[in-house]
């Protein structure tokens, strides 16, 4: 088996403390079912990449459409019930989010070594899960906004979704204290060899997965 192709991003290539992918529509592979059964067709390729990122074991979130965000160990289930955002401090903990119109939010505070890794679409954005993120990150392991480095994973975007969340996730990390925020500024609904795209596939589709973790101190 091949590797399905991986996005990076050049700012979170620039950072010396962290490893992430953002796994791409894989080639060939027919994923036009429901969520669950997607998910089992994908799962083969998806753990090929994450292969690349050593013994880390994943963690995932349940994704509700919700603002919790969990923090996450190498002792934490596999999965976080009703969560869409993950925080950890531990190196050996993969942290993954699944997408297919709604915007991965990669979230890196060098200083203190802590990363997230939250999942924004209409109805996080407007409950400011990014938001609860980086508070939490600041409860919980001293993060100052400041230090912090965004990413926005491409996303659904106008004139094929009638809510702009990109710019309101901006905005939310902004009033957060965030100062370097990068947006990739792709639109998933517009190249279907590239992206799945819920909107665009009326739901029976498969999921992009963002990938996140720390290197070893």
């Amino acid at each position: 088996m091949t590797n399905p192709p991986v996005e990076q991003f050049p700012v979170l290539d620039s950072l010396e403390t962290v490893l992430h992918g953002f796994i791409l529509r894989v080639p060939g592979l027919d994923a036009r079912t429901d969520r669950e059964a997607a998910l089992a067709r994908l799962e083969a390729f998806h753990y090929h990449v994450r292969r690349g990122f050593g013994s880390r074991v994943s963690r995932l979130a349940q994704q509700v459409h919700g603002n919790s965000v969990a923090t996450v160990t190498i002792d934490s289930p596999p999965v976080s019930a009703k969560v869409d955002a993950l925080v950890t401090r531990d190196p050996r903990v993969l942290l993954g989010i699944h997408v297919a119109d709604c915007c991965a939010v990669f979230l890196v505070d060098p200083k203190q070594r802590v990363i997230g890794l939250a999942h924004s679409g209409k109805k996080g954005t407007e409950l400011n899960v990014v938001g609860v993120t980086v508070s939490t990150m600041a409860a919980e392991f001293g993060t100052d906004p400041a230090d912090l480095v965004a990413q926005l994973s491409p996303c659904i975007r106008p004139p094929h979704y009638e809510v702009d969340f990109a710019t309101q996730i901006v905005r939310d990390l902004q009033r957060s204290g965030v100062r370097q925020i990068f947006d990739s500024g792709e639109n998933t609904a517009t190249d279907l060899e590239k992206f799945y795209s819920y909107r665009m596939e009326r739901g029976r589709t498969g999921r992009m997965l963002a990938l996140l973790a720390l290197k070893s101190a």
